[in-house]
């Protein structure tokens, strides 16, 4: 992909939380308002992902995001090394995911899910777990366990959007065509799987947007989605990942205003903005601030706006502390709208007015 920091570090949280969903409950959010003014059309939120494996920090975070909020993304790899042990997927479920969802939904949120069934910081290889097996997502037994574990997750959390592919155009872009291949075969396996005991359930995978603009891949044009649709085609909705800062543009205000929706021009679908961002310290090759990275949400929610997408995630709330994260993060690391200390950047103030706007 571009890759983005889907780790492991809130495992225990999801147990913790089984307690404190029930104090939630209490605390479940009110309709938006009606007052006149400017709308939005889409859900917004993060993940529980926390600064570093802290506990105590976790649910400060939590504290800190969920009341700006009205929805919430469990985003993750299948736990491989369970799964492989042969643990049971519902157990896992119940013991990790669980306690998030009860103290999601507690907290009046929308849930999203985003199982990826690849690499996240590494689109051209199998995740690490299986890697390290010496196993693969192109083995039929390793599909049956990604089902499993997508049925379990689906039917014990019972998010409202579940996603079963990630960046796929990245992935048939840099990962060998076996790879590709079983991914189309994977995310179709598993959306039946799940349509057979939730049909209730939207399903979707997701695509990346500097990729299908031609801004990652050497020597190339816009190329669209078109091949997406056509092998995903089950999905219910479309999911975008985007990070504009890593593929060339150097201001949020250089994107094209069409950024969003010339993806899906002549052949409308929903559209849930999954994962994404614009770092408040220089990265790569782009140089930027904190007041670039709070222009990017200005710029980011417009956009949105404009496309009728239905939900804007950033994943990450906070800033990541390198020091509990592996090398390959740090191009990540100060996407949040707080820094690693929960203190306020420029950015969540404009984060939070879009926040305030009544959802239509």
């Amino acid at each position: 992909m571009i890759p983005s920091p889907r780790l492991a570090a809130s495992r225990a949280l999801g147990t913790a939380l089984f307690a404190l969903a029930a104090l939630a409950a209490g605390c479940a959010k009110s309709s938006s308002p009606t007052a006149p003014g400017p709308t939005r059309s889409y859900f917004m939120g993060f993940t529980a992902i926390p600064p570093k494996a802290d506990f105590s920090l976790q649910l400060q975070t939590l504290d800190a995001w969920t009341p700006r909020a009205d929805a919430a993304l469990i985003l993750n790899e299948p736990p491989w090394d369970s799964l492989l042990a042969g643990t049971r997927a519902d157990s896992i479920v119940i013991r990790q995911q669980k306690g998030l969802g009860d103290y999601y939904r507690a907290k009046g949120l929308r849930i999203v899910v985003s199982l990826d069934p690849t690499n996240g910081l590494d689109r051209s290889s199998d995740s690490a777990p299986l890697v390290a097996a010496g196993r693969s997502l192109t083995e039929p037994a390793i599909q049956h366990l990604y089902r499993a574990y997508a049925v379990a997750l689906d039917t014990i959390v019972r998010p409202d959007y579940f996603s079963v592919g990630s960046e796929t155009n990245l992935v048939r872009a840099v990962a060998p065509p076996p790879l590709y291949a079983a991914e189309v075969q994977n995310a179709a396996s598993a959306a039946s799987a799940i349509r057979a005991v939730d049909p209730n359930v939207k399903l979707f995978t997701t695509v990346q947007v500097e990729v299908a603009w031609g801004r990652l891949v050497p020597d190339s044009s816009f190329a669209g989605i078109v091949q997406d649709r056509t092998d995903f085609a089950f999905e219910d909705a479309l999911g975008l990942s985007s990070y504009p800062y890593l593929a060339g543009f150097a201001d949020p205000d250089s994107l094209p205003s069409d950024y969003y929706t010339r993806l899906t021009l002549g052949a409308p679908i929903p559209l849930l903005k999954i994962e994404g961002g614009w770092s408040s310290t220089t990265v790569s090759s782009t140089v930027t601030s904190p007041d670039m990275q709070r222009r990017y949400i200005v710029r980011e929610g417009q956009m949105l706006q404009d496309a009728g997408v239905l939900a804007w995630f950033q994943i990450t709330f906070t800033d990541l502390d390198l020091t509990s994260f592996p090398p390959s993060v740090a191009p990540f690391a100060y996407l949040g709208l707080v820094d690693v200390s929960l203190a306020a950047k420029p950015a969540l103030a404009e984060w939070d007015a879009y926040f305030k706007r009544p959802r239509r």
